[in-house]
């Protein structure tokens, strides 16, 4: 029996519903008993709050005391925190401008020859003439500080992960969820450790980098070939010789990847914890600007952290591809030139903190869009309201509370619903007749979804749909896994939240399978579109994602939708990626048995190439849930609800409670997504004989 059949035949036996149908029969029974019971038992949909236990009390409490405990130990390490943070701002901030520009072009040049050369040249030119150059230094200063850190940190725990095998579950697991929890989680239990201050944003920066590198120095240790590890041993060299002077050099490819994605965590994690303040580095103009309606300034300042990340991203992807290095001779010559021209002309030429030549145009940049947004204002708003009222809302509440006549120009009433479901019926007939039973069932199950809206669901069809789909997906374990882990918010006193969060990210996940699929299905096509494509998904992925709320607050203003794009934005890589290089990655005996036979092109895309690539197609669908995550977290800030929102609340109230418990919750919905798509993943993959 495979779960893509709808009717499996038992042999010598009669047929019976195949797994998935079974499922959705059940989760269609649970729906239809809660829709009737609903009258009578109110606490089907409104979970009673003498039911729920007081987690975020006790783990106030817990922490809180914690926290107390090791507070005088924090504060140590805060002090002595200060001395690098101290030196490495002096560094950056009092070194002439044309040494550290001159510094960046030969570092460039050596790393990658003349195009990294003028990458830096051109890029750290922008950020002077912006008039944000102190403050960038300033922000360069944390990633200095914070990202050896995070280096040793993630090192040692890979390495100790790689000896100590049965460590590897309990290590792998951590990191899971380090990586999961919100970011802004991180900073209400670290501001009450380590007070208010920089430090704080240089210790979550830390903690929230470390992650990649410990997962890439774990793989690239795995990987080492077997011949390589007994070459070592037959050497004769101790355990300690072997790991530094045999596997980790030949492991060096994977680790320098690790240090990428190390060092953009990291710059990213340090413009977020920019919204505590205490440190008047770039991410903090971006906010202040922001909270101003400054567009012009917040798209400059902006500008200034796209261009810190493309050089850091550029250049230490560069160090992570290849061995070549250009000659060093002329990188020092390049170097030694920047310093000589800071030495002779450092007293004619204009201080970093005066030259602010691109000011007048981030001026004429806030007037200019004013008047362009006062006199579109209407379509704007014509198309906030639209997608508010026809798609978001009546997912957020159904149509039975969104469509109302002030938004849809009549009401919802019981003949109405009455009509829905008889078309539903009628679809979900079509399908059985056809013999596709679970789509049928699973048609009508959305129409009672659609009908009814995801935040007013009953919780006990929410946890056994949950459980169902991880029993089609990975079996007992799973079904059990999902719905235990939903258990867990329901009783903690969050559930409305989670579903919130629940709907913001569903809704924006599913615009981008449908957008991204599509765009990666076009891309796959036509290599031009992929050339057009590539270039802006890698600009995409290199933002911080501080900034793209700049965008999309500019032109929608603070609300649901605004958070809704951000996050697509933001969400849809992934699938753009991961859609075309599926499609591309079909055997060639595939193909040209399909041409062989007589189909066509799109038959062959359509029929041997889409099915071939759902495995590849879903990993990226699990890639864009846990974008669409950690986005709305972000997102709280220009105005959303659920879980986000709480945690934003608890770092302004300081309720470390609230945060954590928050943050676990948002971690829960990412994990249980995460396993249920890739137990698809697997199964799709085990039936194609992958």
């Amino acid at each position: 029996m495979t779960i893509q059949s709808d009717i499996a035949t038992v042999p010598d036996g009669p047929r019976r519903l195949s797994r998935g149908a079974l499922a959705a029969l059940i989760v269609l029974a649970t729906g239809a008993i809660c829709m009737a019971l609903t009258p009578y038992l109110p606490w089907l949909v409104k979970f009673p709050e003498a039911w729920t236990l007081p987690v975020t009390e006790w783990v106030d409490a817990g922490v809180g005391w914690f926290l107390n405990l090791i507070k005088p130990l924090a504060r140590v390490f805060t002090s002595l925190l200060t001395y690098p943070m101290d030196w490495a701002n002096a560094f950056w901030t009092q070194t002439h401008w044309l040494t550290i520009v001159a510094g960046i072009t030969a570092l460039g040049w050596f790393i990658g020859g003349t195009g990294y050369a003028v990458l830096g040249l051109i890029g750290m030119i922008f950020v002077l003439a912006t008039g944000y150059w102190v403050e960038g230094m300033r922000t360069l200063a944390l990633v200095t500080v914070s990202v050896p850190l995070a280096l040793i940190a993630g090192a040692a725990t890979g390495i100790l992960a790689n000896e100590i095998p049965r460590l590897k579950p309990a290590v792998q697991a951590t990191l899971d969820v380090m990586q999961t929890v919100p970011t802004f989680a991180y900073l209400t239990p670290l501001l009450v450790l380590f007070g208010f201050g920089p430090v704080v944003g240089l210790i979550a920066s830390a903690i929230y980098a470390a992650p990649p590198m410990a997962r890439n120095v774990l793989l690239g240790l795995e990987r080492v070939e077997p011949d390589i590890k007994e070459a070592a041993v037959m050497s004769g060299g101790n355990r300690i010789q072997q790991l530094f002077l045999v596997e980790l050099p030949s492991a060096k490819a994977q680790i320098m990847v690790g240090v990428n994605q190390c060092l953009m965590a990291a710059l990213s994690m340090v413009i977020i914890a920019a919204v505590i303040g205490g440190f008047d580095d770039i991410g903090w103009e971006v906010l202040l600007t922001m909270r101003k309606a400054q567009f012009g300034p917040s798209l400059l300042a902006g500008f200034v952290i796209v261009v810190f990340a493309v050089i850091i991203d550029r250049m230490s992807g560069k160090l992570a591809e290849d061995q070549q290095r250009h000659d060093i001779r002329v990188a020092l010559a390049l170097f030694l030139l920047g310093v000589g021209a800071a030495l002779v002309f450092g007293g004619i030429i204009p201080e970093s903190g005066t030259i602010n030549l691109l000011q007048p145009v981030a001026g004429w940049l806030d007037s200019t869009l004013s008047k362009v947004l006062a006199a579109n204002a209407a379509t704007l708003d014509t198309i906030k309201n639209g997608a508010m009222y026809y798609v978001l809302l009546p997912l957020r509440i159904g149509f039975d509370g969104a469509v109302l006549p002030f938004t849809w120009g009549f009401q919802w009433t019981s003949p109405l619903s009455a009509a829905f479901f008889a078309g539903a019926v009628i679809l979900a007939i079509l399908g059985i007749l056809r013999g596709k039973i679970t789509l049928g069932l699973v048609i009508f199950i959305l129409a009672g979804v659609l009908e009814t809206g995801i935040t007013d669901l009953p919780w006990p069809f929410v946890l056994i749909a949950a459980a169902m789909i991880g029993w089609v997906a990975g079996g007992r374990s799973l079904s059990v896994f999902s719905a235990l882990m939903l258990a867990s918010i329901l009783f903690s006193g969050l559930w409305d939240q989670a579903l919130l969060s629940i709907y913001l990210s569903g809704a924006s996940v599913f615009t981008c399978a449908l957008l991204g699929g599509g765009i990666g299905l076009i891309c796959a096509v036509s290599p031009f579109a992929w050339r057009v494509m590539r270039p802006v998904c890698d600009m995409l992925q290199t933002i911080p994602l501080f900034v793209f709320l700049i965008p999309v607050l500019m032109f929608f203003q603070i609300g649901e939708f605004s958070a809704f794009l951000a996050i697509c934005l933001y969400a849809i890589v992934p699938m753009i990626r991961y859609t075309r290089h599926g499609l591309i990655s079909t055997p060639d005996e595939l193909v040209e048995a399909a041409v062989s036979s007589g189909a066509t092109q799109w038959q062959t895309l359509f029929e041997i190439r889409l099915p071939y690539a759902v495995p590849t197609i879903l990993l990226g669908l699990n890639q864009t849930i846990l974008y669409a995550f950690a986005m709305l977290v972000i997102a709280a800030l220009i105005g959303t609800t659920g879980l986000g929102q709480s945690i934003y609340l608890a770092l302004g109230q300081a309720d470390v409670g609230l945060g954590i418990t928050a943050g676990a919750a948002m971690a829960v919905l990412a994990m249980v997504a995460d396993r249920l798509v890739q137990g698809f993943a697997t199964e799709k993959r085990r039936a194609l004989g992958l």
